[in-house]
């Protein structure tokens, strides 16, 4: 059954920018008997209901963790399959979100480790889609929020930035997509309580919420839920609303 937009939502104070750790994959295939692999593939039903969500509601710009930097580590099988999983994703889903007015964009460090197959997938979706408003979606990919500030530095070194005129706004023009709006509100799943890496200059400020739900069972009405959370919060930026 389709979810409903909650009466309380207040559709004028949506966030702009919401960000996914989309945690919980393996948890789920094991805890159904499955290989691991078999709940990175149920996370794209997740994945899809919440970006029509997101859409349904009006947030301008959605940001997910595909695979992170330490997401080599794992073992090579589950590496193997999330490289094809997300080259086969690009090909299945790019022409159904740009139909959806949804530009894609990625983050993350474009280095050896990561196929050149599919980088040419990435730099399709890219082009497909570049002309696109409705929403922003962001693909964290290879990504880690250390490294995204290390490789800014580097550039801005390489550029001969004199550290005197070295600010926020200079570091910010360096990270992988400058155009990027801070993050609103924060959610990852399955229960788990830390930011791992993830966006770390653009979460300065965001509201963190953390769910017990595992990514194959989060749906829009979850995110629905995320928001009106988000909405009850008093946010001061460092300072105090009178």
């Amino acid at each position: 059954m389709r979810s409903v937009i909650p009466a309380a939502l207040d559709l004028s104070r949506v966030p702009q920018h919401v960000a996914c750790v989309m945690d919980g994959n393996g948890r789920w295939a094991q805890a159904q008997g499955m290989a691991r692999t078999e709940g990175h593939a149920a996370g794209e039903e997740a994945l899809f209901d919440t970006i029509e969500g997101a859409q349904e509601v009006g947030i301008k710009w959605l940001t997910v963790f595909a695979f992170s930097t330490e997401n080599w580590k794992r073992p090579p099988e589950e590496v193997k399959f999330l490289m094809g999983f997300n080259e086969s994703l690009l090909v299945r889903r790019s022409h159904e979100l740009h139909e959806m007015g949804v530009r894609i964009r990625f983050a993350g460090r474009r280095n050896w480790r990561v196929p050149k197959r599919v980088l040419r997938r990435m730099d399709d979706a890219v082009e497909l889609t570049q002309h696109n408003t409705d929403m922003t979606l962001t693909i964290a990919f290879n990504y880690g929020g250390r490294a995204e500030i290390i490789d800014a530095i580097k550039t801005m070194a390489a550029d001969g930035i004199e550290m005197e005129r070295i600010d926020e706004g200079t570091l910010e023009r360096y990270l992988y997509d400058p155009t990027m709006p801070d993050v609103d509100l924060l959610i990852r799943t399955s229960g788990e309580h830390r930011l791992s890496n993830f966006l770390l200059w653009q979460v300065a400020y965001s509201e963190l919420l953390f769910t017990e739900t595992l990514w194959p069972d989060f749906r829009r009405n979850d995110l629905y839920h995320a928001i009106l959370e988000y909405q009850a919060r008093d946010r001061r930026f460092g300072g105090l609303n009178r």
